[in-house]
């Protein structure tokens, strides 16, 4: 399994107080009864692969308070998945940043927002996702 599903599987769960970074896959997600009817419900692969490339993106390259656009238009999904990703806020401790950002995923006029943080260390490290606790 790819890691940018668990990813944003597990931005999910930053907001819905655990979706469970456990590896579920697109489709399981969609059964869970809490996530009925919501954004996570109506994407696929395609969409939650595009989806962890613009945060990815949006963390390693915009300001905080830059917001960016986001759609799966072109990823062959019938209900149209659009999202507002922005920076928010940057902490320094020694050699490690920390980024955390708002995603806001809307589809067939339900809203959610994730909260996603990721960490990297010196100025050229990875951006890794931190886990909720």
């Amino acid at each position: 399994m790819s890691k940018s599903p668990r990813i944003l599987r597990c931005l999910s769960a930053a907001l819905l107080v655990t979706i469970g970074s456990i590896g579920m896959n697109p489709a399981q997600a969609a059964n869970l009864g809490f996530l009925h009817d919501t954004p996570a419900s109506y994407m696929k692969q395609a969409d939650y692969d595009s989806l962890t490339r613009a945060v990815r993106d949006a963390v390693a390259n915009k300001a905080d308070g830059e917001a960016t656009t986001w759609s799966n238009e072109g990823l062959r999904n019938s209900v149209k998945v659009d999202a507002t990703i922005t920076p928010t806020k940057t902490d320094k401790d020694g050699d490690k940043t920390c980024r955390t950002t708002d995603v806001v995923v809307n589809a067939k006029g339900q809203s959610m927002t994730l909260r996603p943080r990721f960490c990297r260390t010196g100025a050229s490290g990875a951006w890794v996702f931190q886990k909720p606790h």
